[in-house]
């Protein structure tokens, strides 16, 4: 076999290899989207399509696959801190902030349930929610430069209120609509950046 054929053979089986890892990705994300929220192998390879040894040949454990589901994903959830800072008063500012928090958390909502199922599991899975958490109080910083001249408590407490527990707290356990949540986080914030503790 020319040298040529060999490099056409190894480029089509590379193909093959991403084109099947993308499967079992997507399947994974479909997954977590109908609400299965700790998919098994099994699932995720019945839903693919392919075998379970072509699914662990892939993917060694279930660490490594929901790693490179957030690296997959990481694109749309991290869209939030690309969004233009919305200029105005301090109510103006803080409404825009907390809105674009909640739209990015809604529209990730199975992500951030998955991952708070399985936090305890997996130390990517730790690593990716602590990077996220900080991108999150970044961005705070960026839309509410006041925030960096609070009471150290203060700001804690308001990161706390910002918060994905925060919002999955009101959304799911005590069933407010995303306006009422959006509203009582945004009231909170002000009431104690005017008022401090």
């Amino acid at each position: 076999m020319s040298d040529q054929n060999e490099l056409k053979v190894v480029d089509g089986r590379r193909l093959r290899s991403e084109r099947c890892k993308k499967t079992i990705l997507d399947a994974c994300e479909q997954l977590l989207g109908e609400g299965h929220l700790v998919p098994t192998a099994q699932m995720i390879s019945d839903k693919a399509g392919v075998p379970i040894r072509t699914f662990f040949r892939h993917y060694p454990d279930m660490e490594s696959l929901f790693y490179a589901v957030d690296e997959s994903l990481k694109p749309k959830y991290e869209r939030i801190f690309e969004e233009t800072v919305s200029a105005g008063t301090l109510s103006e500012r803080i409404e825009s902030a907390v809105e674009v928090h909640a739209r990015s958390f809604e529209e990730n909502k199975a992500l951030l349930k998955s991952t708070q199922a399985q936090l305890w599991r997996y130390q990517a899975i730790q690593d990716n929610y602590a990077r996220v958490n900080r991108g999150l109080r970044k961005d705070l910083d960026k839309r509410i430069p006041e925030l960096k001249e609070i009471d150290r408590d203060a700001r804690e407490i308001i990161d706390g209120l910002a918060s994905i527990e925060m919002w999955v707290r009101l959304r799911d356990h005590q069933k407010l609509s995303k306006a009422r949540s959006t509203r009582i986080i945004q009231q909170s914030i002000e009431l104690i950046l005017r008022n401090g503790l």
